[in-house]
């Protein structure tokens, strides 16, 4: 990972999301916030959840996700796979990293390694934390380009895959909002996550008490990419059981498959 700095320490609020001050040109703006884990919460270390992914009827291949603690920091790893026919229409195999403190669950780092279709791209994003900047460097491994970017962000921020972990650490109470920042390596967003429902899902890894929360944004990469839910167990683990994110050119739904354990 490049440019990570720890941060400090935000204090948590009730309802599990908080305020911080930004300078946005002359005016000083209230805005969402990072809040540090409650002591409730553990995190789901040493089990790989396995998902299987449908695109409309079709078999669209495999995902993982995976939480580990990494040299005093935690590290999620995600992996995509394509298969059957649509790994002949397009091959898809990606490879994603994201490191966070487990003490604020502010993001340190975040990586991705992509090979979909004739693309293949290598992203490392760094927080530096005591300049307030993403550090964004990518390659383009077909065209031998390299991008280098720099971004403001606030004291803390979490990113595209340690997002899925923040956010079932929030209450998830049914009918409440939860607004935080994520950085991709551009401007920060601001993420809305609607709590919307309890419901019971069947997965091939077995029926889970859930609730549905619809996660979305009103510019970035949510908003370009589509709606965006995922079903968390309705428990203590907070596993996510099953994702579906509509996109222009149809739905794909990712749904537990099972939980290798070490």
């Amino acid at each position: 990972m490049i440019g990570m700095q720890r941060p400090e320490a935000a204090p948590a609020s009730a309802m599990g999301s908080q305020s911080a001050n930004l300078n946005v040109g002359s005016q000083t703006v209230s805005a969402p916030a990072i809040a540090k884990p409650g002591s409730n919460y553990s995190f789901p270390g040493g089990q790989t959840l396995v998902y299987n992914g449908v695109w409309r009827v079709f078999d669209a291949g495999t995902a993982t996700l995976r939480v580990e603690p990494a040299e005093g920091h935690m590290r999620v790893v995600g992996t995509a796979d394509a298969a059957s026919a649509v790994a002949l229409l397009y091959h898809v195999h990606d490879h994603y990293e994201s490191t966070f403190d487990p003490g604020t669950f502010c993001s340190l780092g975040t990586s991705r390694r992509i090979e979909e279709g004739f693309r293949r791209g290598e992203t490392d994003i760094g927080f530096d934390y005591s300049r307030g900047k993403s550090v964004l460097e990518q390659k383009n491994l077909k065209k031998n380009e390299v991008k280098r970017a720099e971004h403001n962000i606030p004291n803390c921020v979490t990113d595209v895959l340690t997002g899925i972990f923040y956010t079932a650490s929030l209450p998830l109470q049914p009918g409440q909002v939860y607004s935080f920042p994520l950085n991709d390596g551009g401007d920060t967003l601001y993420v809305n996550a609607h709590a919307e429902a309890r419901e019971q899902v069947k997965t091939p890894a077995g029926t889970f008490n859930t609730v549905r929360v619809q996660v979305e944004s009103s510019s970035g990469l949510l908003k370009e990419k589509g709606k965006c839910w995922i079903w968390y167990s309705d428990d203590a683990a907070r596993i996510p059981v099953q994702a579906r994110v509509h996109l222009n050119w149809g739905m794909l739904t990712l749904a537990l498959q099972r939980i290798d354990k070490k």
